[in-house]
């Protein structure tokens, strides 16, 4: 059963922008209740971090590939959080995912539900 929805991803230039959506597909997540996080993967490569935002009081994380260019927001009437991908560059191309869990962080293990990803691709 799908659980967590990404949309937004697509090919954009260098330097361009892209917004990544993320939308709860089972009424039991509640994004607002949870910790939200967006992870990447490449072919070859081990899934890694990108941001983090906790509940209740949406403290974002970044990882330091990112900090400064991507931010992550959550809108709870619409139960979908967010990230805004600024000043992309090609290292960025990847399969981007949602993942909702119960402890913020930068840990894949504490994350609980996830999505299928969507594709990322900045060209040079």
């Amino acid at each position: 059963q799908v659980q967590l929805v990404e949309s937004g991803g697509g090919l954009v230039q260098a330097g361009g922008s892209l917004r990544l959506s993320c939308a709860a597909a089972v009424s039991e997540i509640t994004v607002s209740t949870y910790a939200m996080g967006w992870f990447r993967q490449t072919p070859g490569k081990e899934r890694e971090f990108v941001a983090a935002i906790s509940p209740m009081r949406d403290i974002p994380d970044y990882a330091d590939s990112v900090k400064g260019r991507f931010t992550i927001s959550r809108d709870n009437a619409k139960n979908t959080v967010y990230l805004q991908m600024d000043r992309v560059e090609p290292e960025d191309t990847a399969v981007y995912y949602c993942a909702a869990g119960n402890i913020p962080g930068n840990a894949i293990s504490a994350y609980v539900y996830w999505g299928q990803g969507t594709q990322v691709t900045v060209s040079s």
